[in-house]
C-alpha cells in the first residue's frame, strides 16, 4: 500500500517499536535499558532494534570495543517521531486513563501540564472534522477516490 499511514505502520507499527521509541525518547540508549523497561525477551528486543535501525528511526553507535557493545539513538526521524507519541498519550489519556497518573506532560517554563491539540501550522485551526479533510491526491487510485468521495457525500 502506498497511503503514508500503511508505510508508516510497516516501520512502527508493532508494538514494541512504539515502545522502544518512547523509551528512546525518554533517553534510554541500552539493549539492557530497554529490555528492562519493557520485559521483552533478547530476541524479540533485537530484531526490534534493528527493524528501527533499518527504518532509519534508531542509529546504532558502538560505545564499548571489548566486548562490543552498542547504544541505539534517535535520528532526526526518530526524534519527529515525539508528536506521535504525544498524540498517542492525549489519546490513551483520554480514552484509556491509567489507575493513577504515572507520567506527565508538562510545559517547561510553567511546569503545568499541557493538553496535546493537533492543529495545522499555517492556520492554528484544529485538525477535526470541522476544519479539515482527506482529499485524492495525484497517485490515488479509483478506490481511493471512490471511498474518500464516499466520506465527502456523507459529510455534506
Amino acid at each position: 500500500m502506498s497511503c503514508p499511514v500503511a508505510l508508516a505502520l510497516e516501520r512502527v507499527g508493532e508494538w514494541w517499536s512504539i515502545l522502544i521509541l518512547r523509551d528512546a525518547t525518554h533517553g534510554l540508549t541500552r539493549f539492557e535499558q530497554f529490555q528492562k523497561s519493557l520485559g521483552i525477551s533478547p530476541n524479540s528486543l533485537s530484531r526490534r532494534l534493528a527493524a528501527l535501525v533499518e527504518a532509519g528511526l534508531l542509529e546504532r553507535r558502538r560505545y564499548n570495543e571489548r566486548p562490543p557493545r552498542d547504544e541505539y539513538v534517535l535520528t532526526a526521524a526518530g526524534h519527529a517521531f515525539r508528536p506521535v507519541l504525544i498524540a498517542l498519550y492525549a489519546w490513551g489519556n483520554q480514552h484509556f486513563p491509567p489507575d493513577a497518573v504515572n507520567v506527565r506532560l508538562v510545559d517547561n517554563e510553567s511546569g503545568v501540564d499541557v493538553d496535546p491539540v493537533l492543529i495545522d501550522r499555517l492556520t492554528g485551526h484544529p485538525l477535526d472534522d470541522a476544519h479539515t479533510t482527506f482529499l485524492p491526491g495525484p497517485a490515488a487510485d479509483p478506490r481511493l477516490r471512490a471511498v474518500l468521495a464516499r466520506r465527502r457525500e456523507l459529510a455534506s
